[in-house]
């Protein structure tokens, strides 16, 4: 385990802002955006509203100003449609109140697009989504509540006048659904999360990436529906702890280690979830960051966070060959791709092969940082606005 001797943040949602702040932020800019999310949370309001409002709002010319607005909101929705010049509903289901705001911006001629980052907008992929979520097929409520989620974010979606959303395979999906013009932002980390990051990866190379004898595998769930993703690596974890002492497990998240590596006690380590910045101090930990990945076409859809979160911060990622983990990551370069019967090996090849470590992840953090940083995305969000 790599040695980071650096406290945890105390930290508090950066967007925690009152509806005047939130309103004087989109009155601030000659160019108005104004992002809509149903409530704000800290997974896709964060990367697809709060940070592209951070990286617009940077720019101190005063031309292009952003702000983001919820459900609870609607007193003064009005003043939203009277300032803004392009509406971003982000991931939001149909609802009258969301069917009167997109109508009031369309009354003003006022351009409205619709920022998606999974594959969730068209029903007859339900099935396939909830196999891949190992959602309870037998009870009748689950596809209720599925065919409504994906159908009304369908909706909704139809009803804009084009698309955003995070790799170019979500981009062909949601073009071949609703026949509407779609471009492509990436997620990327945004500046709390970046220069905690680089904190810690800083005091990383100032020890010499100084590590204790063990070598931590970790895994890391922001949600509770990676089961059957956790599941692909189960048989090479336990063989990897049952052949190596030196090998120890962090699982990080909803996701339980599972019964069959008890066996391996205090070797195997259980974190709770963890907010989005603090998560970077615990897989800076790690020497490895470990991604498995149904193949399929919603796992594909899948955007490159988990790999540019571990990358910034120093550890490598071994992950399944996904569109875009296979896109993001070059196999022995930046990282490694193992397919589903390859985990064992590519693992214990991975760890003989230590005098390549710091060369990977050089090569990763490189890359993460200037492919997934929020300095680099203003031009890219311009014109996926058309404001450029």
């Amino acid at each position: 385990m790599f040695k980071v001797d650096i406290p945890p943040v105390t930290y508090s949602d950066p967007w925690n802002l009152s509806l005047h702040e939130r309103m004087k932020l989109l009155a601030s800019g000659r160019r108005r955006v104004a992002y809509f999310y149903e409530a704000p949370n800290n997974s896709t309001f964060r990367y697809r509203a709060y940070n592209m409002a951070q990286v617009l709002n940077d720019d101190k010319s005063g031309d292009v100003s952003a702000s983001f607005f919820f459900l609870q909101d609607w007193a003064r929705i009005d003043e939203v449609v009277d300032l803004a010049d392009v509406l971003v509903i982000c991931r939001s289901r149909y609802c009258h109140r969301l069917n009167q705001l997109m109508m009031k911006f369309r009354l003003r001629g006022k351009r409205i697009l619709f920022d998606i980052d999974d594959f969730v907008f068209d029903s007859s992929y339900a099935h396939l989504i909830m196999n891949t979520l190992d959602e309870d097929v037998g009870d009748p409520a689950r596809w209720d509540y599925w065919f409504s989620y994906i159908s009304r974010l369908g909706t909704a979606l139809k009803m804009c006048d084009g698309a955003i959303t995070t790799n170019h395979y979500l981009a062909e999906k949601i073009a071949t659904f609703s026949g509407l013009p779609v471009v492509v932002i990436p997620n990327f980390m945004n500046k709390e999360q970046l220069n905690y990051s680089d904190a810690l990866f800083k005091r990383k190379q100032a020890s010499g990436f100084a590590r204790d004898d063990k070598i931590h595998l970790g895994y890391f769930s922001g949600s509770p529906s990676h089961k059957l993703d956790y599941a692909i690596i189960m048989p090479a974890l336990e063989a990897l702890l049952a052949n190596n002492p030196r090998i120890e497990l962090m699982v990080v998240g909803y996701i339980e280690a599972g019964a069959t590596l008890s066996k391996f006690g205090d070797r195997v380590k259980r974190q709770p979830f963890h907010d989005y910045v603090n998560l970077q101090r615990v897989i800076s930990n790690v020497e490895f960051n470990l991604m498995p990945l149904q193949s399929n076409a919603f796992t594909n859809c899948k955007s490159e966070l988990k790999y540019f979160e571990a990358a910034v911060v120093g550890a490598i990622s071994v992950a399944s060959p996904s569109y875009t983990y296979a896109g993001a990551i070059r196999d022995g370069e930046n990282g490694y791709l193992a397919q589903a019967q390859e985990w064992l090996s590519v693992i214990e090849e991975a760890i003989e092969n230590s005098a390549r470590w710091p060369t990977l992840i050089e090569n990763a953090r490189e890359d993460a940082r200037s492919k997934y940083g929020w300095f680099n995305q203003r031009e890219v969000i311009l014109k996926a606005l058309g404001v450029a």
